[in-house]
């Protein structure tokens, strides 16, 4: 599978936990502007697309398209339409591929939803956060709950599916006030409904307000609660966690999100946007003899093959300033602030990290075949038959289930332990 996302840097505001890379001014210099975004991601699109070529790569139609920022509907929607279409122009999009766009519901109306319909939009995620006002406040949103049920109601009516995100554990938020959220939000109908705990940075305006005094510290034990309260409505209404953080109906999942936490290829464009591939051909070139971006960002565009020397996956990410992303970009190359070689041992640890998060479970046997690669055991069986010994102390403390095809699924208390369970499992296999 490939999968495209395409990072939107502006924002109307900058809220108050955000520590994303996000901007509110209009234009930030070497044409990253709002109003010339998308000629700059479709560059970064053919630039990307060279890259591969040079590399090696060649992936499958594109299975998912997701908009993320900051703010993707801040820009007009045809500017959306035209980023998509380039997509579809230079990699081709398989036909029942998802398109998603995140949504702030204060930017979107009736018409601007069906025109993303008519360019080929199949999903849209509204950032609904909370239905309290009180808590909106807190964390700096501007919508009001009856702005997310017109969005939902819009994209319905245009045959859309549509999702929203919550978050729980903000500042002054009382049980009752998320039973709020969380009814309110199954009472809009969505398939999709994803639920985050508040993470606050020191460096944003609510840390700062937590570092001084003048807001609580989000506490554990409350976050607990919280998840517990909407694991119990969400699976009332028929919404089944498929994700630690996020439950649909069936048929109802996010293909986009999924395709991370099963490790596929990804193609991040725009400021900051990561990507991942799990085969790059490096090759004997004096230009792309190193895949590490050259001092100042950016990857030459024409770095081409010669003798092939490695082929190993690759992590790399965007430069993070708009200004300098696009400076790279009207120099003719890819606009990477950096990029790293993934190793078998972490390709592992990262197989490890992401299954345990799943409804699907970790697959034991594809752990095994990865060790195999990491040259850390001589045969597949060994893991299988040392792992179900092994992870007995955690099925009996209620931590995660084996299955009978040896997948390991994290309980309801692994998922709100997930992070000691990860470092158990990773103990287990010798990461």
């Amino acid at each position: 599978m490939f999968e495209v996302y395409i990072h939107v840097p502006f924002c109307l505001r900058r809220c108050g936990y955000c520590d994303f890379n996000t901007y509110t001014a209009t234009d930030l210099g070497a044409g990253a502007s709002r109003g010339n975004y998308a000629n700059m991601v479709i560059r970064e699109m053919k630039l990307t697309k060279q890259w591969q070529l040079d590399h090696g790569i060649e992936e499958p139609p594109v299975s998912t398209v997701f908009f993320g920022g900051g703010t993707p509907t801040i820009l007009a929607a045809r500017d959306l339409v035209a980023m998509l279409d380039a997509v579809r122009k230079i990699w081709s999009i398989a036909p029942d591929a998802e398109i998603t766009t995140e949504a702030n519901p204060d930017t979107v109306n009736e018409y601007y939803i069906n025109e993303l319909a008519a360019g080929g939009f199949t999903r849209v995620s509204f950032g609904m956060q909370s239905a309290v006002p009180h808590v909106l406040k807190t964390l700096d949103r501007t919508h009001t709950p009856a702005n997310v049920a017109v969005g939902v109601n819009a994209a319905n009516k245009a045959g859309l599916r549509s999702s929203v995100d919550l978050i729980y554990g903000a500042p002054g938020e009382s049980l009752d006030d998320w039973r709020t959220s969380v009814t309110t939000a199954i009472d809009l109908g969505v398939n999709h409904i994803s639920a985050y705990a508040l993470t606050v940075e020191p460096t944003t305006k609510m840390g700062r307000q937590i570092a001084a005094g003048t807001l609580p510290k989000p506490n554990d034990d409350d976050e607990a609660a919280k998840y517990e309260i909407a694991d119990d409505l969400f699976a009332a209404a028929g919404l089944e966690w498929y994700e630690v953080s996020n439950w649909a109906r069936p048929g109802y999942e996010s293909q986009h999100n999924l395709g991370y936490w099963r490790n596929v290829d990804w193609a991040g464009l725009g400021p900051g946007a990561h990507s991942h591939y799990n085969a790059v051909t490096e090759a004997d070139h004096p230009q792309s003899a190193s895949l590490t971006a050259p001092a100042g960002g950016g990857c030459p565009a024409d770095a081409g093959l010669g003798v092939v020397s490695v082929s190993h996956g690759l992590r790399s990410w965007d430069i993070a300033h708009p200004r300098l992303w696009g400076t790279a970009i009207n120099e003719n190359r890819v606009p990477w602030a950096d990029s790293e070689t993934i190793t078998p041992e972490e390709n592992l640890e990262e197989l490890i990290m992401l299954g345990l998060r799943l409804h699907e479970g970790l697959d034991l046997d594809r752990i095994n075949r990865a060790i195999n690669d990491a040259g850390m055991s001589s045969t597949p069986q060994t893991l299988r038959n040392v792992s179900l010994d092994q992870l007995a102390p955690m099925v009996s403390e209620g931590l995660i289930t084996v299955s009978d095809n040896h997948r390991v699924v994290p309980t309801r208390r692994g998922r709100l332990l997930n992070d000691s369970v990860i470092e158990q499992f990773f103990d287990f296999v010798g990461v």
